[in-house]
This record gives structure tokens, sequence and C-alpha cells, in this order.
């Protein structure tokens, strides 16, 4: 009996002391600072309109946007490289118009930064901005195709400075960016390519910022800006893409987005570009 009771407490002793080692492990490992980290956002908004009998008129319509975005980036010391891939696409059927397109965004940033002080980094940037589907222009009858997958696509990178507070917080600064314009041969001579050619370049000026704050408990706003100059051809007119997005939290999934978006490119458009977003949205973050 004694050495029954003997090989049970040696037994015993020898399981407490594997669970104190694990949770040992365990917090070593959670002080082990994470060099990457990821977060996946997805986010389906929708809004829709039905008319009858209505004396001041209306047509009914129904649209949806759906938006996603990807982010990994690593840190280590004063070393840091932000990834970020965001998405949208957007729908609506409006009667007897059918199914048009109503936002069609594919974009890639990448900025690798060297701390210098404070909130400043030596800073390296990459950004390609596309879309995913055909683009139309349905005032034209029958209707003209005005842009396509990679085409346009603009590819923009170059050195410059970075200062970030935190992640809601920044702007970087690059005098000296290259950026290629390319297109489809069907689409040579349009989005400042030469007739004939599928590509430019271009030598300029870019900043970036970004800007979430809370303004209230339950409202959030988001500021997103792209200023370029080109310094070999019409230094003075500056590219302007200016978004203004706002969030009012209704629960942890849902909330009600309006959202304004501005361009400015003479190479696209003599005239403004303008949208404008409003609906009710389904959100989720996976960490």
């Amino acid at each position: 009996m004694k050495k029954l009771c003997l090989v049970l407490l040696l037994l015993n002793q020898n399981t407490f002391s594997q669970d104190v080692k694990k949770v040992q492990d365990d917090k070593k490992k959670d002080s082990i600072p994470k060099k990457w980290n990821t977060k996946t956002k997805l986010a389906f908004i929708l809004n829709q309109s039905t008319f009858s009998n209505w004396i001041a008129g209306g047509t009914n319509t129904v649209a949806g946007n759906l938006n996603a975005s990807y982010e990994f980036n690593y840190k280590k010391k004063r070393w840091k490289w932000d990834n970020k891939i965001t998405s949208s696409y957007g729908l609506s059927y409006v009667d007897e118009q059918g199914v048009r397109k109503t936002d069609d965004q594919l974009e890639l940033n990448s900025l690798f930064g060297y701390k210098s002080r404070n909130n400043w980094f030596f800073s390296f940037y990459n950004n390609l901005k596309t879309q995913f589907t055909r683009g139309y222009d349905y005032t034209e009858n029958p209707k003209l195709a005005i842009s396509d997958f990679f085409s346009p696509a603009y590819l923009s990178f170059g050195p410059g400075m970075l200062w970030k507070k935190s992640d809601n917080k920044s702007i970087n600064i690059a005098p000296l960016s290259s950026r290629f314009t390319f297109v489809s041969p069907e689409f040579s001579g349009k989005y400042g390519v030469k007739d004939g050619r599928t590509s430019s370049f271009g030598l300029g000026f870019n900043l970036s910022s970004y800007f979430k704050i809370n303004l209230t408990d339950t409202l959030k706003m988001e500021n997103i800006l792209a200023v370029y100059a080109d310094y070999l051809d019409k230094p003075q007119n500056i590219d302007i893409d200016y978004q203004i997005n706002f969030f009012v939290k209704i629960s942890k999934y849902f909330s009600t987005n309006l959202g304004f978006h501005t361009i400015i490119d003479d190479n696209a458009s003599s005239k403004i570009q303008f949208k404008q977003l409003f609906g009710l949205g389904l959100n989720y973050v996976f960490l």
C-alpha cells in the first residue's frame, strides 16, 4: 500500500511539473512581441428605394456594395513595413435600366519605413490602383466602354519621409515619385497615354495621408487623401484623390455609412469626378 501511494505521489508531482512548465512556456511565448500583425475587414452596404403611385415621382432601385481589406504589417525595432489591400465592388438595379456597376476599385499599398526620431520615418512606398471589370459610359447610345481591368492601372513608388503617430494618423511625403500609367491597346490615347502606346511615365511629387478620428462614442470620421504633381507634364495640374467617410455604429456588426469620393485628374477627365454612397452596413473584422 505504501509503495502504491508513493507511485501515485510521484505521478501526480510529475503531472504538476509538466503543467507548471506549460504555463511558463505559454507566458514566455506571450512575452515575445509579434513581428507580423494581420487584419481582415469585410463590409456589405445595402440601400433600396421603392415607389408606388408616388406623385413626386421616383424610380425603384436596389444597390449593394461589398468592401474588403486585408492588412499584413511587420514591425521589428526601428523597422516598419505596412501592407494593405483594399477593394470595393458595387452593383445597382434600376427599373427600365437593368443592372449597372456603381463602384469598382482595387488598390494595393506597401510602405517600408526606418524610424528616425519621434514619429518620423525614412520611407519607401509602393501603390497600385486599378479596377476589376469593364466600365461603361451609359450616357452614350449604345453604351461606350471607357475602362477595363488594368486599363487604366497606376503604379507609383518612391522614397520619402513618413510621419506616423498611430495607425489612424499618418502622412507620407515623397518628393521624387515615379508613376507609370498602363492601358490596353483598346484605350491607347487615353488617361495620359499617347496614341499607339500602352504606358506612360511620370516623375513628380506625391503626398498621401490617412486620418481617422472618433467624433463621438458611436460616430467615426475617416479621411483619405492622395496628391500628385508631375514635374514632366503640366506640373500646375495637380491630381487629387480625396475620400471622406462617416460611420455611425448601430451595434457590433451594423453601422450606417456615408461616404464622399472626389477625384481631380485631367488625364482621366476634364471634369471633377464625384461619388456619394449612403447605406446600412454589415461589418466584420478578422484578427
